[in-house]
């Protein structure tokens, strides 16, 4: 089983910057796939970014160039730097990880941390 903490949410003003964190604990599966997603108020939640354990990544097109996503494998931890924040990037963002046990591979999700951008 995995535990993913995320933080690193908050209010920030438009153009402004915030990072997150998300921490993978936890015993018997091995960490691939991390990744961040977002849910804006009414909307799907949709894919921000993800990187394998080898370091590829890959972006929604709405956020490239603003926003780089790396993790630290040893620590089992991903970031994600979000730079010139637009209001349209608020939403709860949510962690994610695929871990593998030998057997099958599961995703397992974050709580979610809110970002707000406004004025």
């Amino acid at each position: 089983q995995v535990q993913l903490v995320e933080s690193g949410g908050g209010l920030v003003q438009p153009g402004g910057s915030l990072r997150l964190s998300c921490a993978a604990s936890g015993s018997g599966s091995s960490i691939s796939v991390m990744g961040w997603y977002r849910q804006a108020p009414g909307k799907q939640r949709e894919l921000v970014a993800v990187i394998s354990s080898g370091g590829s990544t890959r972006y929604v097109d709405s956020v490239k160039g603003r926003f780089t996503i790396s993790r630290d494998n040893a620590k089992n931890t991903v970031y994600l730097q979000m730079n010139s924040l637009k209001s349209e990037d608020t939403g709860v963002y949510y962690c994610n990880a695929v871990g593998w046990d030998g057997i099958k591979a599961t995703t397992y999700w974050g709580q979610g941390t809110q970002v707000t951008v406004s004025s």
